[in-house]
């Protein structure tokens, strides 16, 4: 067995001993986000897929270069999303990362309710970007725009009316 360390002397002759032991390769050092070179992921069109959830919505997102055309389900952006807040949300990852009117996106949703759906594809456009170009990654990430929204309808528990909401209380 190893002989018993009873300084601090003999603590740092045996951290010296093990160092030398030790093959000169490089310091493990925790592996970062900048370390991994991430290959671009495209299909033989040139496109880039991805998929995007928000609440009950699930988006399938294809971005390729182009114009700036974005269709949701067939319909134009203008048609299935009529409000200009819904619109505004599509349109942020592009802007965040600096590509506004470059990708042409074709998007199908299904479940939820337009605004999750919103959210759904605004998902699936930014993990798709990123995918298509990963020096993208970054400003998308700091924007928060690549982390899956997990906020849901909480269930509505027995004995209530809703979720939290209580029937009338009467004390006589």
């Amino acid at each position: 067995m190893a002989e018993e360390i009873k300084s601090l002397d003999a603590l740092k002759d045996v951290v010296e001993g093990v160092a030398e032991a030790a093959p000169a390769e490089e310091a493990a050092a925790p592996v970062t986000e900048a370390a991994i070179t991430r290959e671009p992921q495209r299909d033989d069109l040139g496109r880039s897929y991805a998929t995007g959830k928000r609440k009950d919505a699930v988006a399938r997102v294809w971005i390729k270069p182009g114009s700036g055309k974005v269709t949701v389900n067939g319909k134009e952006i203008n048609t299935y999303f009529a409000r200009p807040v819904l619109q505004m949300i599509l349109r942020q990852p592009f802007q965040v990362a600096g590509v506004d009117g470059q990708f042409d996106v074709t998007a199908t949703v299904k479940g939820g309710g337009l605004s999750g759906q919103a959210g759904a594809v605004k998902h699936g456009i930014s993990k798709a970007l990123q995918l298509y170009d990963p020096s993208l990654r970054a400003a998308l990430k700091a924007a928060g725009f690549l982390t899956r929204d997990s906020r849901v309808v909480e269930r509505k528990k027995y004995g209530k009316a809703k979720a939290r909401k209580s029937f009338q209380f009467s004390k006589r």
